[in-house]
């Protein structure tokens, strides 16, 4: 079996040790050494020349952007970060992968299987398995909205409006707008959750917190944040007929 060989940069003892016990079980990852920070990074990287590197955003003196630009040949990259608002600038530094402390297990394990396929076919196939599932509430998603973006869990979506060309996404208290159509995100998402309230809002049913008789056979929902919308008269009938006991 080939191995990866792998480095581990993070300035912080105990995640770089959470990481190491979680990759342990994986033979074909081979840890060769660890690093403290950006300046120790560039060194091990240069002595060890890994394959892969697991590495921390925010580190003291340098952080992990600024330790790959004094790099000409940079191993793949995943980064390790409590923060989820550098992910675009993870992606354009062409990283493998995107991991958010605390660290799941099964991301992990995702992550390995990523690593392990030598055949761009079966990556690709690993892409298509996503593209072709629907996405439920536990899956992440990485949104872009001009200069900013997030990487957030699908269960933190109340609901999605149809503007125009866009696909308003409401989560927190952010709206996003995506270059999409409503249509797109109904095909893709699990409609056990998700479900197709009128022509312009897809809600999560997980955020209903009130629901009501409303005109002509419709109903009303009442959202966590306050917001109602109306659910047609045929998506009304649809409704119950789908969660009515």
């Amino acid at each position: 079996m080939k191995t990866t060989r792998t480095v581990i940069i993070d300035d912080e003892r105990l995640a770089r040790e959470e990481l190491r016990s979680l990759l342990k079980e994986y033979q074909e990852i081979e840890i060769v050494a660890e690093a403290i920070n950006g300046i120790d990074g560039i060194e091990k990287i240069k002595e060890f020349n890994p394959d892969l590197i697991f590495l921390d955003v925010s580190m003291p003196g340098m952080n992990g952007f600024e330790m790959l630009k004094q790099l000409e040949d940079l191993p793949q990259v995943i980064f390790v970060t409590a923060h989820d608002e550098y992910a675009l600038q993870a992606f354009e530094n062409q990283a493998l992968d995107y991991i958010l402390k605390p660290i799941d297990p099964e991301k992990i394990a995702i992550v390995v299987r990523k690593i392990s396929h030598e055949n761009s076919f079966e990556d690709e196939q690993l892409l298509n398995l996503r593209k072709s599932r629907r996405l439920g509430e536990n899956d992440k998603v990485f949104i872009k909205d001009g200069e900013k973006c997030w990487f957030i869990e699908l269960k933190n979506v109340r609901m999605m409006e149809s503007d125009g060309n866009y696909v308003k996404v409401y989560f927190d208290t952010f709206r996003p707008m995506v270059l999409r159509s409503l249509n797109s995100f109904e095909e893709k998402l699990d409609n056990e959750v998700f479900f197709r309230a009128n022509r312009k809002f897809i809600i999560n049913l997980n955020h209903v917190v009130a629901i009501e008789n409303w005109f002509n056979g419709g109903l009303k929902v009442e959202l966590s944040k306050g917001e109602k919308i109306d659910i047609s008269r045929r998506q009304a009938i649809r409704f119950r007929d789908v969660f009515s006991l």
